[in-house]
C-alpha cells in the first residue's frame, strides 16, 4: 500500500517546527506503525536526511512511550490501542495520515515527534509510593484484601503514563493519570495510612506542573489506550476534600 505522510518536524524546543510531508509506497499493510516510521527513517538515511525522531520502548503496548497525535487522535483511530499496536491495514491505501507529537504546555518538544514527559515522572516522586521499613518482605497473605477491591485497585494500577489524556484533553489536565495512581493505592491497606499527604502533594505537583483543570468532558477515558475510567477522578476530588476537611481539625 502507499500512503501520503505529513509529519511535525522540530529541531528542538526552541525552534519553530513545521509539517513536512513525505511518500512511501509499496508498504506491507500488516507492519505497524512504527515499522512504518522505521522504513521512513531508513529511506531518510540512505538519502542523507535527518531521521523523525520518534519516543518507543517495548513496541508491545505496555510502556506507553510511543504516544503522538495521528490524524488528530491519540495513539490513533483504533480504540483502547497504543501507537506501537497500530497497523497499517487501518488505514486506506493511498491515504494521507497527519502525524504529530502530544501538544501541552507540560509535554514540551524536544524534537520532533519527541516530548519530555518529565512532569509525570516529578507527580510520581511527589507521593505515588508506599512508605515501608526495610526488612523481609511480609507474607503475601498477611492483609487481607476483597476480590473486588483488588480488581479495582488493578484496573487504576493499569494506568500506564503516556500522556494520551493530557494531550486530549481541551485543557491540558493530567486529572486521569493523577487520579489512577493515586486511586490505586489508596484502595488498597498499605496505600491507606498516606492517603491525606499523597492526594495533597500529588495534586500541589500537577498544578505546578502547569496541566490545566480538568472540566469533566471525558476525553480523556475516550482516548486512553487502557480505558482508564473517569471515576477515577470523582475519587481523587473526594481525597483531596477529605484530606483538607482533617487537616483543618
Amino acid at each position: 500500500m502507499d500512503l501520503h505522510l505529513k509529519i511535525w518536524r522540530q529541531k528542538d524546543k526552541q525552534s519553530e517546527g513545521k509539517l513536512v510531508s513525505y511518500d512511501l509506497k509499496e508498504l506491507n499493510p500488516h507492519m505497524s506503525f512504527l515499522e512504518m516510521l522505521d522504513t521512513l527513517n531508513e529511506k531518510l538515511i540512505v538519502e542523507g536526511d535527518e531521521p523523525v525522531e520518534f519516543d518507543h520502548d517495548c513496541r508491545e503496548g505496555i510502556c506507553g512511550q510511543c504516544g503522538m497525535m495521528i490524524n488528530g487522535i491519540a495513539h490513533g483511530p483504533l480504540k483502547n490501542t497504543t501507537t506501537c499496536q497500530l497497523h497499517l491495514r487501518s488505514f486506506k491505501n493511498g491515504e494521507t495520515i497527519l502525524i504529530e507529537p502530544f501538544r501541552a504546555e507540560a509535554f514540551p518538544v524536544k524534537k520532533d515527534l519527541k516530548v519530555d514527559r518529565s512532569a509525570f515522572d516529578r507527580i510520581i516522586s511527589s507521593g505515588g509510593f508506599v512508605s515501608v521499613n526495610t526488612g523481609q518482605a511480609p507474607d503475601a497473605t498477611a492483609i487481607a484484601v476483597t476480590h473486588q477491591t483488588a480488581e479495582e485497585a488493578f484496573d487504576s494500577a493499569a494506568c500506564i503514563g503516556c500522556g494520551a489524556c493530557v494531550a486530549t484533553c481541551k485543557n491540558g489536565s493530567a486529572a486521569l493519570f493523577t487520579s489512577a495512581k493515586i486511586t490505586h493505592m489508596v484502595l488498597l491497606p498499605q496505600g491507606k495510612e498516606e492517603r491525606s499527604g499523597r492526594v495533597l502533594n500529588m495534586v500541589a505537583q500537577m498544578d505546578k506542573e502547569l496541566f490545566g483543570h480538568c472540566s469533566n468532558t471525558e476525553a480523556c477515558e475516550v482516548e486512553c489506550p487502557q480505558g482508564i475510567s473517569v471515576l477515577n477522578i470523582a475519587r481523587m476530588n473526594y481525597e483531596y476534600g477529605r484530606a483538607l476537611f482533617f487537616r483543618k481539625k
